[in-house]
């Protein structure tokens, strides 16, 4: 069973950046450069965008991005991020009504996101964490994609709601792992996949090297522990997380999976002597 990341949602990116030295940065820039051709013509879908990171380095290339994810405080950070970082972007907690939140006036309007198109309201929304807000009105979706910015959804990654071959790309960055149900979570990111488009997955992994290991199980199984102890307060949060790192399949019992949920072309990219792994499917 998945981890309630709600609980460690405030404290997620600075745990990030101290357990992996800052190249959880490094890892998502490389899987960007796994995508030809970006643009403000092309549409992604960033399944467990947790706080945004990812969606973030995407609206910077220009995309126009969709993330989706099951934790409302990952969000709530994301949202965050994403304004003081002038992306504009919009926000959709609940199926319907739809309520957009966000966009700095001064970036030229809010993004229209995918929602449904039945009862709507308008609603003023207020942040006091980011004053440039200001009041924004809920906008009618045509459930496509949001345009010209970042739509935050409030999703289940193993039911996405959204058409089938809906998006140019799809990624999915450290969340994966977490999926209750991953061969029905994998089978979903492809259907929203257009043919031909390309699905990175980018997860935390086990080196294969035996010089490599005993330092990896020191690290993961007593430092990080720790660590989530002394900084996050939250010691359990961060022992699941080498437990479910272990128990994920890799290597190419993962390929087998993604090549079982409709991948044409299948590979994979060791990362730092393979503690991250890149995965990247061509529908």
């Amino acid at each position: 069973m998945a981890y309630d990341f709600d609980t460690i949602a405030r404290d997620y990116d600075r745990m990030n950046r101290l357990m992996t030295f800052g190249l959880d940065r490094c890892w998502r820039k490389r899987a960007v450069k796994e995508f030809s051709i970006l643009n403000s013509q092309f549409s992604i879908l960033d399944v467990a965008c947790g706080t945004g990171d990812m969606c973030l380095l995407l609206a910077r290339q220009g995309c126009t991005v969709t993330g989706v994810d099951l934790s409302e405080e990952m969000l709530a950070v994301a949202r965050h991020k994403l304004a003081h970082a002038s992306v504009s972007y919009s926000l959709q907690l609940t199926p319907s009504p739809t309520v957009l939140v966000g966009t700095p006036p001064n970036l030229g309007g809010e993004p229209e996101c995918c929602a449904s198109s039945t009862s709507l309201h308008t609603q003023q929304v207020h942040s006091s964490s980011s004053p440039k807000l200001g009041e924004v009105d809920a906008r009618r979706a045509d459930g496509g994609v949001c345009q010209g910015g970042v739509c935050l959804r409030l999703a289940d990654a193993e039911h996405l709601p959204f058409e089938d071959e809906a998006f140019d790309a799809v990624t999915c960055a450290f969340g994966i792992r977490n999926f209750v149900h991953l061969e029905q979570g994998l089978k979903e990111m492809v259907r929203v996949l257009k043919p031909g488009g390309r699905m990175v997955i980018l997860e935390l992994s086990t080196p294969d090297s035996p010089l490599v290991r005993p330092f990896y199980n020191l690290y993961t199984r007593h430092i990080i522990p720790w660590l989530g102890s002394r900084i996050a307060g939250n010691r359990e949060a961060y022992t699941y997380l080498p437990s479910s790192i272990e128990r994920f399949p890799k290597g190419a019992a993962m390929m087998d999976r993604l090549k079982a949920a409709g991948g044409r072309e299948v590979k994979q990219r060791k990362l730092t002597f393979g503690v991250c792994r890149c995965y990247i499917l061509v529908k």
